[in-house]
């Protein structure tokens, strides 16, 4: 691999029930363009008294975007958001100063057998002028996503701008989140089509950067201008993240990010204290890890 990429294995974390790949942070790439925590859910069978059951848990200085292939989590939150995000939808909380949510399996999919949970969950870093901003919940149904066809690949843009498109979810710094697949193989021209770092997370399939191979279960990380050209398997899937890095450094702490550790600090000490906003009819709570 040429040292102006990297090439990144997902690494099995246990979240209690199921198993996720994590792909970012890495220890040589914090975050790529404002991206800055990406884990790979699935594909995972669900069922027999086995769902998703997130409990309440707070951010800081974070948007979270959920976005699935198969299956469908029921996001809830302490603005009030109650939405069931399903496949090819985009579900966007912004923290900004604190806010606390719950993700699980919607009740009208517990009882009904086997079913497949399958997708992403990632945070975005907020900019240092919005990381106090007040909380809020958008969504994106797959409907009003910008989709079209060209050259043998299929495009959907579920965030940001990229090849010469927009999508509804702008975000709040410059950045693009593209969902690709491939029809036909062929080869992707990225000259001038994308703006910042970008992150080629292969879900299906493979494709191949300078005689490199990047394969299901892989992220390839590079500067958008250095990535001209790749080639493309038939019934290759991937996803493109990236876009401009924030000028100053992030750092993480459980679930909060900031550009100050002593903000992270604070935070820690608030949901111990339980001062953290809360969602209506619900007590349920996640402890600070080792407490």
């Amino acid at each position: 691999m040429a040292n102006n990429k990297l090439l990144v294995d997902e690494r099995q974390a246990d979240l209690g029930k199921f198993m996720v790949g994590r792909l970012l942070p890495f220890r040589k790439k914090r975050q790529v363009g404002p991206f800055t925590f990406i884990d790979h859910m699935g594909p995972a069978q669900m069922g027999n008294g086995i769902y998703i059951d997130v409990d309440q848990h707070p951010h800081i200085g974070l948007s979270t975007l959920t976005y699935l292939f198969e299956g469908s989590i029921e996001h809830s939150d302490s603005v009030g958001s109650k939405q069931i995000i399903g496949p090819g939808d985009v579900g966007f909380m912004t923290a900004g100063r604190g806010v606390t949510h719950t993700e699980r399996t919607p009740q009208s999919e517990r009882g009904t057998g086997i079913i497949t949970m399958h997708g992403y969950q990632i945070w975005v870093a907020l900019p240092k002028d919005k990381e106090e901003m007040e909380p809020r919940f958008d969504f994106y149904p797959s409907t009003e996503l910008p989709k079209w066809k060209s050259g043998g690949l299929t495009f959907k843009l579920a965030a940001g701008n990229a090849f010469g498109k927009s999508a509804p979810l702008q975000g709040y710094s410059p950045l693009f989140m593209v969902d690709i697949y491939v029809e036909e193989a062929t080869k992707l021209d990225l000259r001038d089509q994308l703006v910042g770092e970008v992150a080629f997370v292969i879900v299906k399939g493979s494709i191949t950067d300078q005689d490199e191979k990047v394969e299901a279960g892989q992220m390839l990380i590079s500067k958008t201008n250095e990535a001209c050209e790749i080639s493309l398997e038939k019934d290759t899937q991937l996803l493109l993240f990236g876009g401009e890095p924030l000028p100053e450094e992030r750092y993480l702490l459980w679930n909060f990010v900031s550009h100050s550790k002593e903000r992270l600090h604070q935070a820690k000490a608030d949901w111990k204290s339980m001062v953290f906003p809360k969602i209506a009819n619900d007590d349920s709570y996640i402890p600070f890890p080792g407490e």
